[in-house]
């Protein structure tokens, strides 16, 4: 096995591959969430569904991501970061293909089910590749890019599917686009696989935990020693409220201002898009914060509560209905801000040696927050409660502001400080 260059322009120039390559990868992810939700009113209009139904897509979606990534933690820990990548790749070409010939809601179903196995192990994957093969110094950037590709990727989707579709007369000739657009950076990732090769990256990332071993014994624990940890499940629990709030955005913003205050899908379909290009921002600036701030928590709470006043506000119906387009859309540069102190937070709670375990079950927060959230929110819109959506997801935020301030304050008494 060949070893890591040590010059620090070596370094810098292989954490930069790196850190672009997972980044990549992780905005494919993102993109093949949002593969069915941009188009439900296409759906509504071909195959005669509701909201609630269209609810349950994204439910089985999430259902499925969220088991396989608990799962696929320990077979990344196992076997390695690279091939799961390449699979979970497959697995979205795959998804796109059978949405691309879907007859009924049957078919649909098939692509949601493809797309959630192939979403599964992005976050254990990616983040045991970025904590062996990243320099140190580099992390908390490494964990910032990493979260705004993730909103690029939902960002692009609406603007993708919804362009393409209308350009080339309609959703299946969108879904052989997202076929092409996952082929194609499989490719690449290919080509590039040597920057991404996890096995090399622990020989490097274990020579100061050989140091630190040097004279004191090494004690093995079970696989399953870590879900003892309440850090775990308070890091889960942040993820899935937080999530919730997400998930009202991404599948319902669109619809509920439409029926709050009349505008065309054309205006209120890329609220996402805007959500989501906000949230890049904010964790451009997160990036530099998390480097800088002690207390985590503090950052991740004034930042999500930011984005819970807009969410509200944009509910009230106080505002004109662009206007509350906008603000909905702004509450994304919160959550931005927020992430890469999210990720650290993670990080420092972590015991060590269980790095895909850890992420795999903390994310899958992630996974069931939106299989949970989306058909209760679909509900609500079928039933007419399209400002109590916002609400809805403001409260959720401030759960999960809660969650984090738990964590935090148990991860500064265990550091001592």
């Amino acid at each position: 096995m060949s070893t890591l260059p040590d010059s620090a322009p070596d370094r810098r120039r292989r954490d930069l591959t790196t850190i672009s390559l997972i980044g990549l990868a992780h905005g494919t992810s993102h993109f093949h969430h949002l593969l069915l939700p941009p188009l439900f009113p296409l759906f509504i209009r071909d195959f005669g569904l509701s909201y609630s139904e269209l609810g349950l897509l994204v439910t089985v979606f999430f259902v499925i991501s969220g088991i396989g990534q608990a799962l696929s933690g320990f077979l990344v820990d196992k076997v390695g970061a690279r091939p799961v990548l390449f699979a979970a790749l497959v697995s979205f070409i795959a998804a796109s293909l059978a949405g691309a010939l879907a007859q009924g809601y049957g078919g649909l179903m098939v692509a949601a089910a493809l797309a959630g196995l192939g979403n599964a192990p992005f976050h254990p994957v990616d983040f045991t590749i970025l904590n062996k093969r990243v320099s140190p110094e580099r992390l908390g950037h490494a964990f910032s890019v990493h979260g705004i590709s993730g909103n690029l990727g939902w960002a692009v989707a609406p603007v993708f599917l919804i362009g393409v579709s209308s350009a080339f007369g309609g959703w299946r000739a969108a879904y052989l686009g997202s076929a092409l657009v996952a082929l194609a950076v499989l490719v690449v990732l290919y080509l590039q696989r040597d920057a991404i090769d996890d096995r090399q990256g622990a020989w490097s990332h274990q020579r100061a935990g050989a140091k630190a071993a040097a004279g004191a014994g090494v004690v093995d624990e079970h696989p399953m020693a870590f879900l003892r940890l309440p850090s775990v499940w308070l890091c889960f629990s942040f993820f899935f409220w937080t999530t919730v709030a997400l998930s009202a955005i991404q599948s319902f913003a669109s619809p509920a201002l439409g029926r709050m205050y009349g505008l065309p899908t054309s205006a209120t379909a890329f609220v996402v898009t805007g959500y989501m290009l906000c949230g890049a921002v904010g964790m451009v600036v997160g990036g530099f914060l998390v480097q800088r701030v002690a207390r985590l928590e503090r950052t991740i709470a004034v930042a999500m509560a930011l984005s819970a006043a807009l969410l509200v506000l944009a509910g009230t119906g106080w505002l004109s209905g662009m206007a509350s387009a906008g603000a909905a859309a702004l509450a994304g540069l919160g959550t931005g801000l927020a992430g890469p102190s999210r990720d650290m937070l993670i990080k420092r709670a972590a015991p060590p040696g269980a790095t895909g375990r850890v992420y795999g079950t903390v994310y899958s927060g992630l996974d069931t927050g939106f299989a949970l959230a989306a058909p209760v929110f679909g509900v609500m819109l079928d039933h007419g409660m399209a400002g109590e959506i916002f609400f809805a997801a403001a409260a959720a935020m401030g759960l999960g502001i809660a969650s984090a301030a738990v964590v935090g304050r148990g991860v500064w008494q265990h550091s001592g400080r």
